[in-house]
């Protein structure tokens, strides 16, 4: 009798084993590819240059020279006093010992005019290796120096081990503290010992599928990964996917509340998170594939690989997660345990906000906005472009040298310009670049393998990061348009003007994608417009606020040439993302009440958790901060700031008080525009009247 009575389990109770056990399978195989990443990391400073660049097609020319690419590693052999017998023994003894490093024969150690510096150059090839050979010259170098000689590895090669150096094991420290401090966030959101690993399980599983799928398309399909990048990628991902978790949790939470069976309220809860967190997803996706609009290798490869981190995030919330939940039971949020017929929570902080907020709505917005300009001011001072002194938050051993070539030998010694062109107008471009103002010497001609091309060493007489040698440069170009100028000062150049290409290009790609989804989901013109405007008003204050940090914080000279760019990237997209779930409720609620109500309802029922998911997605990118990378220590602040300026000020605050002062008109030209008249009032009304 009692087995008669069983029903058998529905296909939705089984449902959550599969995926369950799907995700298991999915990332057991996950892992070892995952591992794997950093193999494919390509270090080659050659693979950044800007697409279709004059420098970049002297290094896709490089292989038809002997010796390939050149990354030359140049060691300074300096002593105040004037360098000795010994001195000169030294230099000659590691010209010797580094013969079996170099890609071809290195020439005697060069002595200074002055007679206190020597120079020995050492010629190697730019590839996956070259940081390996440049820590053997380093460390042959530093053997057995005569006391009082300064020694310093610089060049291409004393560069490129500066940022090995910079960048060995910072990205499984930062996945630690990344991983610390959202558990934290999450501990004193829920106060569940229990609750928050769900989330940080959900985050860990879309990082390492991430991870697996970025590896076999650097293997198998040829992706660009830059050194730098999987940092990005552990903030986005951990950031991104823990926002999605909160928002269908807060969901799940509130279903519970009015369902028993927890099967049923968590059908419900992603049925009404769905919109949101999809809309959400694409909005950062297609933000991100803008860049492959761009010229810089950084951001074109940037573009997709972020894209994979918020759909892995996407797909792994909205399916793991919901398995886990149902799976654990309520019980999972002890000691607040949600259960059917349960009243919410009374009144809370940001309902308050919204009732004072709904008292003098105009004048909130307008001093709201008041606010942003006066911090957007400040990013009128900004200087751009940090020259490679200021590359790493550390002075690197290679900026040392290559001051103290400086005070030696012509400025641009450590780091000569690369000049091709074709063999029969070699004689006439060497000629003309020998007279050219500027140059300091012009080297002997290399023919390529094939002898169709030749190529040129030049040293200019200023350094190489100075106005003056980059004003060399577009002069030489334009008097000697025959010959493809490239490497050191060229390069600089050329990512420069990429640069400002792509801001030119993706900023408007982007503003207009987010425009379109967030018209499509909100079925309004009006609403769009005013947050993408208010998101934009919170980039430049947020730009503002970080220029002083650093100014005046950090004590950094300038930011970096990529950091705007990236900053109005993830801050649009990202800010986008808590207005999106800020709106999206707001239009549910006004489709059951009034639109003030709805407002205010709005607020107060999503307040809570997307400032918990502002909190955790600010101290992700601010992990950043902790690495060696000026521009990576920009970048987190920049976003972190940014996201808490939006999270607790412009969507709190600002975007509420413009839709409680526009009334439905918010939602122009959709139905909720146009409020549904008041039922006529009876005598009964009258009298109480």
């Amino acid at each position: 009798m009692l087995l008669s009575r069983k029903q058998p389990p529905s296909r939705g109770r089984l449902l959550k084993w599969a995926v369950l056990l799907f995700w298991v399978a999915v990332t057991v195989l996950a892992v070892p590819a995952a591992s794997r990443l950093a193999d494919v990391v390509e270090a080659k400073a050659s693979a950044e240059l800007p697409r279709g660049a004059q420098s970049t097609k002297v290094e896709e020319l490089a292989p038809r020279f002997p010796g390939g690419e050149l990354a030359p590693g140049i060691i300074a052999y300096v002593r105040p006093s004037g360098v000795t017998a010994a001195d000169r023994a030294k230099a000659e003894a590691d010209r010797r010992a580094l013969a079996a490093v170099a890609t071809k024969p290195i020439a005697p150690p060069q002595p200074s005019a002055d007679g206190k510096a020597l120079m020995l150059h050492v010629p190697l090839t730019d590839d996956d290796t070259l940081t390996d050979k440049a820590e053997k010259l380093r460390d042959q170098s530093q053997a057995n120096a005569p006391d009082g000689l300064e020694i310093r590895l610089t060049g291409p090669a004393g560069g490129a081990l500066d940022v090995g150096d910079a960048f060995e094991n910072v990205d499984k420290t930062l996945l630690i503290i990344t991983i610390l401090v959202v558990t934290a966030v999450l501990l004193l959101t829920y106060r569940s010992p229990v609750l928050w690993l769900l989330p940080i399980a959900s985050a860990a599983i879309a990082l390492q599928v991430s991870n697996a799928v970025v590896y076999l398309l650097a293997e198998h399909a040829g992706l660009y990964v830059a050194d730098g990048m999987a940092a990005i990628l552990n903030a986005l991902v951990f950031g991104i996917s823990t926002d999605y978790a909160l928002l269908l949790l807060a969901r799940y939470r509130e279903e519970l509340r009015r369902h028993p069976d927890r099967h049923r309220a968590m059908g419900v809860a992603l049925r009404r998170a769905a919109a949101p967190i999809v809309a959400s997803a694409a909005t950062v996706s297609l933000g991100l594939l803008c860049l492959l609009a761009a010229d810089m290798g950084f951001n074109y490869a940037l573009g997709p690989i972020g894209a994979i981190g918020v759909l892995a995030g996407l797909v792994v919330v909205m399916t793991f997660l919901p398995a886990l939940l149902v799976i654990f039971g309520r019980w999972v949020f002890w000691p607040r345990i949600p259960r059917p017929g349960d009243t919410p929570p009374a009144r809370g902080a940001w309902d308050r906000v919204g009732h004072r907020v709904a008292a003098r709505p105009r004048l909130v917005w307008l001093g709201g906005l008041a606010v942003l300009a006066a911090l957007a001011s400040a990013a009128l001072g900004i200087n751009t472009g940090l020259d490679r002194a200021n590359f790493l938050t550390t002075t690197p051993s290679s900026t040392i040298g290559e001051r103290l070539l400086a005070e030696h030998y012509p400025g641009g010694q450590s780091r000569p310009l690369q000049v091709i062109t074709d063999a029969p107008d070699a004689s006439r471009v060497t000629t003309a670049l020998r007279e050219a103002p500027g140059v300091a010497r012009v080297q002997d001609p290399q023919p390529s393998k094939d002898g169709g091309l030749t190529r040129v060493e030049v040293v200019l007489d200023d350094p190489p990061d100075s106005a003056a040698a980059k004003l060399t440069v577009r002069q030489l170009r334009r008097t000697i348009p025959d010959a493809t100028i490239g490497a050191s000062t060229a390069s600089s150049i050329d990512v420069a003007d990429a640069q400002a290409h792509d801001r030119k290009i993706v900023i408007p790609l982007v503003l207009g994608v987010v425009l379109l989804i967030l018209i499509a989901l909100l079925r309004a013109l009006i609403a769009p417009l005013l947050v993408i405007a208010t998101v934009v008003a919170s980039y430049f204050a947020a730009l503002g606020a970080a220029w002083l940090l650093f100014r005046h914080a950090f004590d950094f000279p300038a930011l970096d040439i990529q950091v705007a760019l990236m900053g109005f990237l993830f801050m649009v997209a990202l800010g986008v993302d808590y207005n999106l779930f800020l709106v999206s409720r707001v239009r549910e609620e006004v489709g059951r009440a009034d639109h003030r109500t709805g407002v205010l309802r709005g607020l107060g029922v999503t307040g809570g958790v997307i400032s918990s998911a502002g909190l955790v997605l600010a101290a992700t990118f601010g992990v950043l901060g902790v690495m060696p990378i000026t521009m990576m220590v920009q970048l987190g602040v920049l976003v972190s700031l940014g996201v808490l300026l939006d999270t607790f000020f412009v969507r709190s605050v600002i975007v509420p008080a413009l839709a409680l002062d526009l009334g439905p008109r918010f939602w122009w030209p959709g139905r909720l525009s146009t409020p549904e008249p008041e039922p006529s009032a009876t005598p009964a009304d009258h009298a109480r009247t």
